[in-house]
């Protein structure tokens, strides 16, 4: 069955569907084309359980995060079957939702449990486990008074990555940055974020670097930022109204090995002004998936000699490593079957 409709002057024809078999056979033709589909396994409270079908990887347009922003988010690496720093972000994930207001519909084992056994079920071995905790469904109101419970969602993506040893350019962004209430907070609301990144596109460069109203140098869109001092100091912002990302602090903890090998000087968090910041030897971002990406051209001005930084690598092997064979504080192996 059809509805009709006027889109530019002509009739456009609106299909109905009046079972949920329709819609799924609907779905489905999407993803019979596609010879491997990149979301191999999701989760949903909604639904209680795994779901293994992408067609049906959907969540409920009345969920307070679809058309109220409310609800937060985080991220754990899946490499060579292993899922990576998943306790830390499962505890960054928690301090975000209490700080949203948001309580989960089960204890953190539990959230933990149905992660592992949404990665073995995906048994996807790279890639990336993305979750959310919204407010969850209920109605289309402001309040989330009337949304009975919280809602639970996870997928695991099916996605290729390696080192980065390509310098990349960066601008300074434009876009009003968050305010520390939010920024420190990982929540879904990540217009600002998505506005730095098209902005740095349509400039040519690969993203962007927020400033605070102070004028220090904050984060990027989705990374943190980290420099290299001529002294062979290694600098990260404060954290004060910034995301700690969980690769940063991280970086800060494997660093010092670098210090007693006499390659740093140093490791710190500071303020930092973007004449320092553009004034360093070496930058880079600092993220999951990277885990360090060079940047060597700052708002056209080279960063040191505009080549990617030894050190800069001499980092990145040091995350690769831990990320590839660390110990296993840091890596929990996945029990697929």
């Amino acid at each position: 069955m059809a509805l009709l409709g006027a889109e530019n002057g002509s009739e456009y024809k609106v299909d109905v569907f009046s079972s949920s078999s329709e819609l799924l056979g609907k779905l489905q033709q999407k993803w019979n084309a596609v010879k491997k589909p990149p979301y191999p396994a999701m989760y949903s409270s909604v639904f209680g359980g795994i779901i293994l079908d992408p067609a049906m990887m959907v969540i409920p347009i009345d969920d307070h995060m679809v058309h109220r922003g409310h609800g937060v988010f985080d991220t754990a690496i899946i490499l060579n079957g292993y899922l990576y720093e998943l306790d830390v972000h499962l505890n960054r994930f928690l301090r975000s939702a209490s700080n949203a207001r948001i309580s989960p519909p089960f204890p953190q084992s539990t959230l933990r449990s149905i992660l592992v056994q949404l990665a073995a079920a995906s048994k996807c071995k790279k890639g990336t486990l993305r979750y959310w905790l919204s407010a969850g469904p209920g109605d289309f109101l402001l309040s989330p008074a009337g949304c009975p419970t919280s809602a639970f969602y996870a997928v695991v993506i099916d996605e290729d990555f390696s080192q980065c040893k390509e310098g990349v350019k960066v601008i300074t962004s434009t876009i009003p940055m968050k305010s520390p209430l939010f920024a420190t907070m990982k929540n879904v609301n990540y217009l600002p974020n998505v506005l730095s990144k098209m902005e740095a596109e349509d400039q040519g460069a690969f993203a962007s670097i927020w400033i605070d109203e102070e004028g220090f140098i904050a984060e990027g869109p989705n990374v943190n930022v980290a420099f290299i001092t001529h002294d062979k100091e290694l600098v990260l912002p404060s954290f004060d109204k910034i995301l700690s990302g969980c690769t940063a602090k991280r970086l800060l903890q494997l660093a010092p090995k670098l210090v007693e090998q006499g390659r740093l000087k140093g490791v710190k968090t500071t303020n930092l002004t973007v004449e320092e910041g553009k004034g360093a030897a070496e930058m880079m971002y600092v993220g999951s998936t990277l885990p360090l990406l060079p940047i060597i051209t700052w708002d056209d001005k080279h960063i040191g000699d505009g080549k990617v930084g030894e050190l800069t690598m001499e980092l990145s092997d040091l995350l690769w490593d831990d990320m590839v064979a660390g110990p296993d504080t840091q890596r929990l192996c996945v029990p697929y079957e």
